[in-house]
């Protein structure tokens, strides 16, 4: 156990989240979510029994979003005639709100195929057993500043 880290970032992702450098982009994604065919070139973390909301706040204290990106975070957007209800993306945008001053102007949003593409090119995959549907996210980290 360390002192101000969340319980749940295992030494694994911790490492992982080290390791990652300005640019890098990690997914935390729902249980539906193909992690492991995504994942083939990216390293695959399993958080099983977890939620993304609860995973996302405490990487959210540790990791700084992208500064010179507009949209740091992203989404993936639901499907043109789906009608798929995502309250949970409202949760995303305060947890950003709560460790970004640009709130819910950091966070985007990818088409699905898109996004499938651009998670084949990510550092890392978190895999979460989220039921939530369309509640993937991805960031791209920053760099750390001395305050």
């Amino acid at each position: 156990m360390l002192k101000g880290i969340p319980a749940i970032l295992s030494p694994e992702l911790l490492k992982v989240l080290c390791e990652m450098g300005h640019s890098d982009r990690l997914v935390i994604s729902d249980g539906n979510f193909p992690a492991e065919s995504m994942g083939k070139n990216a390293i695959v973390i399993r958080c099983d029994g977890h939620g993304v909301p609860e995973l996302l706040d405490a990487i959210l204290k540790v990791f700084p979003l992208d500064t010179y990106t507009d949209k740091p975070v992203n989404l993936m957007e639901v499907m043109p005639g789906d009608t798929v209800e995502t309250p949970i993306w409202d949760t995303y945008k305060k947890i950003v709100t709560k460790y970004d001053n640009r709130g819910e102007k950091a966070v985007g949003g990818i088409e699905r195929f898109k996004f499938y593409e651009e998670a084949k090119t990510a550092y890392a995959i978190i895999a979460t057993s989220e039921k939530a549907l369309y509640a993937n996210i991805m960031l791209q980290k920053g760099v750390v500043v001395e305050e």
